[in-house]
């Protein structure tokens, strides 16, 4: 079992930027790719990063390039997510996920994450 705990959203400006972070215990960090998704309200949830085992690779949705990095801080079994440049379609409540080395499917389908944390919500004022 892994144990995901997102936390540091909040309010902030357009143009701010906030990093929550990540921690996960129950399994050794290095075995999971790990990576970002968001729902906005009356919206599907949508892939945001992931970033691998190592932090060698890294994907971003089309919609973040650019403004967002995912990294990762394996000796502190944290994964963060660096939002710049936020914009009020951020706005959304953000979840962190983990996905086993087995795991099927595409890296950024959230079907391929096996556990998820809490969530943790992102609000972008204009």
């Amino acid at each position: 079992q892994v144990q995901l705990v997102d936390s540091g959203g909040g309010l902030v400006q357009a143009g701010g930027s906030l990093r929550p972070p990540c921690a996960a215990s129950g399994r050794t960090f290095s075995s999971l790719d790990m990576g970002w998704f968001r729902q906005a309200p009356g919206k599907e949830l949508e892939f945001v990063a992931r970033i691998s085992r190592f932090g060698g690779v890294t994907d971003y949705a089309a919609s973040v390039k650019c403004r967002f990095t995912i990294s990762r801080e394996n000796a502190k079994n944290t994964v963060y997510l660096q939002m710049n440049s936020l914009k009020p379609e951020d706005t959304a409540v953000y979840y962190c996920a983990a996905r086993l080395p087995t795991a099927f499917g595409y890296s950024d389908s959230a079907a391929s994450y096996a556990y998820w944390g809490q969530g943790t919500q992102v609000t972008v004022s204009s």
